[in-house]
């Protein structure tokens, strides 16, 4: 299960309730101006990262397909089906990739995002 950090809600966003992402799917929410995609995987662990999936240059990666390659937790991207890492954001079939990713943590039953990682988020494109 990821480490959930303590939810301090002046860096905080809650972004839905745990019971609204049904496991292994995702959901997105616009964090400081930013659309991110927050995961829940079967062992109730969240991750978030960028939505934006820079192979297809559309903010689909909350729609993406969760799963496990070779002991990694990764979404696969719905139009071009690249895996990025929930943890590291890192593109698995093209290592000079990756999206930023994000500290979510569980306050309750609610399901918050790091404001201050979206907000200093670096433009994404393809190196």
């Amino acid at each position: 299960m990821s480490a959930r950090p303590a939810c301090d809600m002046r860096e905080w966003a809650a972004v839905c309730r745990v019971d609204d992402i049904v496991p292994n799917t995702g959901v997105c929410a616009l964090v400081a101006g930013r659309q991110v995609a927050v995961f829940r995987v079967d062992d109730d662990s969240f991750y978030a990262l960028d939505n934006y999936d820079p192979f297809s240059r559309a903010n689909v990666l909350s729609r993406g397909i969760v799963g496990d390659l070779k002991g990694e937790v990764v979404v696969a991207s719905p139009v071009y089906k690249q895996h990025f890492s929930l943890v590291t954001g890192r593109c698995i079939e093209d290592e000079t990739v990756s999206v930023p990713v994000y500290g979510v943590c569980v306050r309750g039953e609610d399901v918050m995002v790091q404001q201050s990682a979206a907000r200093n988020a670096a433009p994404i494109g393809r190196n």
